[in-house]
């Protein structure tokens, strides 16, 4: 009798450590850092979280992570959202993550955008929401309206960074975070008093800069270029400014912008057009946004590409000036452009 006692004794203490060390111990499968896990509506509905977990093979023994589930409610209760598992994670603190819906932390890292198409598929690659639904979005006047936008100058509340959020987060909160940025980025170093000065908007501020993002990667010619802008703008000439033709014509790997190109309708064309245009070409940098707001006074009116191919400007404040270096550096893109013909040939 003792000895069945006794051995019934040690097979519930075997069955309670086997159970401990399955529920608190290393529960995943995977060599990497982390794996992440989808619970949407689909997973729910269709497959079941246990199911789903066994996919990917991202825990030994999903099936008692499913009981585990069960016992707190089941699949319902589980929030929908991206969850990250991290190696050697218990199935318990798995559980536990699933059922308090504590998800994995998205970055949007945004660079340089130049279109809305752009911005929609970045955001729809790491959201919920899919691109079409944030295009809607970013086309609704009412949706824009509460950002103080429009569809034409809707990038004006995005600066270049990286913005955390969690995977089911909504457009509304994506943007409001992007706008709580920029209006801070706004309120700080003078920046609202700088643009005043020189007689702009914030949002206009951000359309010069975006062009002159485009048109150099040099900080010391942005600052020039900014001037020259600036003037043109006081004297009320039109900007001529290449970046935009891109823009207009939506072909950005354009090296070379000829006479026909000029009389393309676009409200963006600011060969054709007076003033900015209705919106930014691209998101700047926050340099370059300082960059114009701390533009040097200068009488330069003109400026045009170095011959040498730098990347770096020469700049006029007469047109005589300009014209002779804009010749030179004509003349060294055709003969750049006949060898580069004679080498293929």
């Amino acid at each position: 009798m003792k000895s069945i006692f006794r051995f019934g004794v040690i097979f519930c203490l075997l069955v309670l450590i086997l159970g401990y060390w399955l529920v608190f111990g290393n529960g995943t499968a995977f060599t990497e850092k982390n794996q992440y896990l989808m619970v949407t509506e689909e997973t729910v509905a269709n497959y079941g979280i246990s199911t789903a977990i066994k996919e990917p093979s991202l825990l030994k023994f999903p099936m008692v992570l499913g009981w585990l589930i069960s016992l707190n409610g089941g699949d319902k209760k589980i929030k929908l959202g991206k969850y990250e598992i991290k190696n050697g994670q218990s199935l318990w603190s798995i559980s536990r993550m699933l059922k308090n819906g504590r998800q994995a932390e998205i970055n949007l890292v945004i660079n340089r955008i130049r279109l809305k198409e752009d911005l929609a598929k970045l955001i729809g690659s790491k959201f919920e929401s899919d691109s079409l639904k944030v295009m809607h979005y970013l086309q609704s006047t009412d949706s824009l309206k509460k950002w103080g936008v429009d569809t034409s100058n809707i990038f004006t509340i995005i600066l270049p960074n990286t913005y955390t959020y969690y995977w089911n987060s909504s457009i509304d909160k994506i943007f409001q975070k992007l706008f709580d940025a920029n209006q801070k980025f706004w309120n700080e170093q003078d920046r609202l008093n700088k643009a005043t000065a020189l007689g702009f908007s914030t949002e206009q501020v951000y359309i010069l800069a975006s062009i002159v993002d485009e048109e150099t990667n040099y900080d010391t010619d942005k600052s020039k270029i900014a001037s020259v802008y600036i003037n043109r703008l006081q004297q009320q000439m039109p900007l001529q400014a290449c970046p935009t033709i891109k823009y207009a014509m939506k072909d950005f790997s354009l090296t070379r912008i000829y006479e026909k190109y000029l009389s393309n309708p676009s409200p963006y064309n600011t060969y054709r057009k007076k003033g900015l245009p209705p919106g930014p070409i691209c998101t700047p940098s926050k340099k370059t946004i300082d960059l114009v707001l701390n533009a040097p006074k200068t009488d330069y009116l003109f400026f045009v590409a170095k011959s040498d191919f730098s990347g770096y400007h020469h700049f006029s404040s007469n047109y005589k000036e300009h014209d002779s270096f804009a010749k030179e550096y004509q003349k060294a893109l055709n003969l750049y452009t006949a060898e580069k013909q004679a080498k293929k040939n």
